[in-house]
């Protein structure tokens, strides 16, 4: 067997995946609007991937204002609840475990998608300049410059890890096997922690204490609505991300990991910068982040099987989450064991659509 590190079992939580070889969150925007509804065509592209260790959902609204692109879906309500179900079902079916990926957008978010066209919120009224996805006439997706953001008043702070807490107890109704928060890639939760865009002199502002405060409490509140065993946390420690910066400060990133690792949570989920182009990590950062996380820790960025098979036997890590080759390769795990080629990827079809692109990349031959 080619890469067998990569389909040993592995325990997180109270619970045992099959394999390492995890399907990563991959934003899709094929969810109906108005309702951010996902699909009965999600719960065929989520299950035909259920040979995936794991299957992380693209991010999920937990909130109104918590959303950023047009066509992600939510989970605040009892009806997206329910469709989520369907899909939770399917994937269970099929013999795999799938989480979702609960996030706030923050700053990257356009006023036409937020309630009563406000501008969204973020840790400061920071304009960094990043572009989201709405919408045109037709129903196409287009890139648009985000609106300049608002700082959170600290009533709407209160309401974001309330938020976190109801979606994840959603998430348990709707046949979830945990829940990941989004607290990667320069969206809210990221944006309060990066100095570059938190300029509050309040609670929530200054030292790094105070900068983690919102992560921290929002996995406090989740772990809070269901336990610790079924929270995971994706963060993006070092690099830009959104053009969000929070530069590489492998100390203040080491400790903001420490503070995780007190919540004895289910994995800690670490993206990587050098798939945007930024600095891969060292070989002592590895060793840092290893000590510092005594639990399950899933890597994702640009990783070949080649890469993950030598950084678990490493034991820098215990699972990694392939992304694009997952969107092309409903059977990646299974030709990655079996040393069967993948298939051709097609990024035209990456956002928005239907089943073209999403559902019909083919399996390969038995």
């Amino acid at each position: 067997m080619a890469y067998a590190n990569l389909f040993n079992p592995i325990e997180m939580g109270s619970q045992t995946f099959k394999n390492r070889v995890f399907m990563a969150p991959l934003t899709r925007l094929r969810s109906v609007e108005p309702g951010d509804m996902p699909t009965i065509l999600a719960a065929e592209y989520y299950s035909q991937r259920a040979g995936a260790g794991l299957v992380i959902t693209e991010a999920t609204q937990v909130s109104l204002q918590a959303k950023g692109y047009a066509g992600a879906p939510g989970l605040y309500d009892e009806e997206q609840k329910t469709a989520w179900k369907v899909i939770t079902d399917a994937v269970h079916a099929k013999g795999g475990k799938i989480v979702v990926q609960l996030w706030h957008t923050g700053l990257v978010s356009h006023e036409s998608v937020q309630p009563e066209g406000k501008a969204p919120i973020s840790a400061s009224d920071v304009h960094v300049g990043v572009r989201t996805t709405l919408r045109d006439d037709n129903g196409k997706p287009i890139r648009v410059e985000g609106t300049t953001p608002r700082p959170a008043s600290l009533e709407e702070i209160k309401q974001v890890i309330a938020d976190f807490a109801q979606a994840t107890k959603y998430a348990k109704e709707a046949g979830f096997d945990g829940v990941e928060i989004h607290g990667a890639h320069g969206y809210l939760l990221h944006q309060f922690w990066a100095e570059h865009t938190n300029k509050r002199e309040d609670n929530y502002g200054g030292s790094r204490e105070n900068r983690a405060r919102l992560m921290l409490e929002v996995i406090d509140a989740c772990v809070e609505a269901w336990d610790k065993d079924h929270i995971g946390i994706r963060i993006s420690p070092l690099g830009s991300f959104n053009n969000v910066d929070v530069g590489y400060n492998e100390e203040e990133a080491i400790w903001l990991v420490e503070q995780i690792n007190k919540r004895g949570l289910m994995y800690l989920h670490l993206s990587e910068p050098d798939w945007a182009g930024g600095t891969p990590y060292s070989t002592e950062f590895r060793q840092k982040l290893r000590q510092a996380f005594d639990n399950a820790i899933i890597a994702a960025g640009g990783y070949t099987p080649e890469k993950a098979q030598s950084l678990i036997e490493a034991g820098y890590i215990d699972a990694v989450a392939f992304g694009r080759d997952y969107i092309a390769n409903p059977d990646l795990a299974e030709r990655i064991e079996q040393g069967v080629a993948l298939n051709e990827q097609h990024p035209e079809n990456f956002y928005g659509g239907g089943a073209k692109g999403y559902t019909d990349y083919p399996f390969m031959d038995k």
